[in-house]
């Protein structure tokens, strides 16, 4: 691995091997996310900074980077239960009935079910959220999203995975083969943990990345040590990450990100309450409630089939937008990359009730028009991710400013 900075010395030496596996062919795609209706709604995939809030300053015994990150690598806790509060600004307006019909366009294509973890998991990319989690080893685990007396919970026990909504009292079950050890089956849309944003975090640590211990804090009454982990390159909208690390287990409890812009953290996801005991056999037990519409989804195939039935060709991610997907590129290294990508031409609707209705004139009114040697595009903009969609049906998209995504636009033509 590429050296990091260290709060002792500067190129201090890579994470252990088993850490370079994991993160090997994913650093860049922890990055950036493309674009496809609204550019806002998948970025909290890649919501990663400090504004920790700290209950104390425990007085632990120091440690380097390099240490803490094997720490994270190498910690190996099967068991655990407890409470992680979300919290996700991405400084988009709120997008009322619309945001309600795509989300529901996206469940429809997603196998006409309202509890298919592929749409429901990105309720959380906004707002605050109470997350309940639960594990038992690899082949058991429950992820439970609790909404004004709703709940919609996912659960993994052996080869099934069942999610359940209990608003819309609908089921989703898929199989699943059993787990190796430390390896995750459950379905992941959006990470809904500390441990599983601080992965997605530490893909990107190369020698575009600074790596330090920032201090100490306690989160959920636990002592963590704080791991700060900031840009060097100019241009990136991501200001730094930290990651409050259990000082006993190596387990992350508390994950914030701060764009470049300043103000309230991107992402503030943590522990309000954790556990590192077996939870009841009865935690991962699940039965689907009477009365409830149960989808069945064998290895994909049903979803996969559902939306291709079900879903025009003139709809987004359909035909030319979705064979443009394939050929996706990136520019530049580090946390600068941009992901370029054709859709074959489609471009942007003009905004009219007869070439997009509701979807293009609400996309055309949070765009910011730019002109530039590709022609003229639409840059759409949150606090974290940016996108220009240029007339042509070119897309570049990335954790960069507006201007970084004009000037890759400018040099590809």
């Amino acid at each position: 691995m590429a050296p990091y900075e260290s709060d002792r010395t500067a190129g201090a030496e890579g994470l252990p091997d088993e850490a370079d596996d994991v993160r090997a062919g994913r650093r860049k795609a922890a990055r950036y996310v493309v674009p496809v209706a609204v550019v806002g709604v998948a970025a909290a995939t890649i919501g990663l900074v400090p504004a920790l809030a700290d209950s104390g300053d425990p007085s632990l015994p120091k440690i380097t980077a390099e240490q803490l990150i094997e720490k994270i690598a190498k910690s190996d806790v099967q068991q655990l239960s407890g409470t992680v509060k979300v919290s996700t600004d991405l400084g988009l307006p709120s997008l009322g009935g619309l945001e309600s019909g795509l989300l529901s366009g996206a469940t429809e294509g997603s196998g006409g079910s309202s509890a298919d973890p592929q749409s429901k998991l990105m309720e959380l990319a906004s707002g605050t959220h109470t997350v309940r989690v639960a594990a038992d080893g690899p082949d058991k685990a429950k992820i439970s999203v609790l909404e004004n007396a709703a709940e919609y919970s996912i659960i993994h026990n052996g080869n099934d995975v069942w999610a359940y909504d209990s608003k819309s009292n609908e089921v989703y079950h898929s199989t699943a083969p059993a787990a190796e050890k430390g390896e995750e089956k459950a379905p992941k849309d959006v990470p809904t943990t500390p441990k599983e944003l601080a992965d997605e975090a530490l893909k990107s640590v190369d020698d575009t990345t600074s790596v330090t211990v920032d201090g100490t804090a306690q989160v959920a009454g636990r002592d963590a040590y704080k791991l700060l982990i900031k840009p060097k390159q100019s241009g990136s909208t991501v200001g730094a990450i930290t990651v409050a690390v259990d000082a006993k287990t190596g387990v992350p409890l508390k994950f914030t990100l701060v764009p470049t812009s300043g103000g309230a953290a991107v992402v503030d996801a943590g522990f309000t309450q954790v556990a590192f005991a077996k939870p009841a056999a009865s935690t991962f037990d699940f039965t689907p409630p009477k009365g409830a519409k149960v989808t069945e989804d064998k290895d994909g195939k049903d979803t996969k089939e559902s939306k291709e039935s079900q879903a025009p060709e003139s709809a987004p991610g359909h035909g030319d937008l979705g064979k443009g997907l394939d050929g996706l590129k990136t520019i530049g290294k580090g946390w600068s990359t941009i992901a370029e990508f054709d859709t074959g031409g489609q471009g942007m609707p003009s905004g009219s009730s007869s070439e997009g209705g509701d979807v293009s004139g609400f996309l055309n009114s949070l765009g910011d028009h730019v002109k530039g040697k590709f022609g003229s595009g639409t840059v759409f903009s949150t606090r974290l991710v940016n996108a220009l969609i240029t007339d042509d049906g070119k897309v570049y998209a990335g954790a960069v400013t507006k201007d970084a995504l004009v000037k890759a636009a400018n040099a590809a033509h």
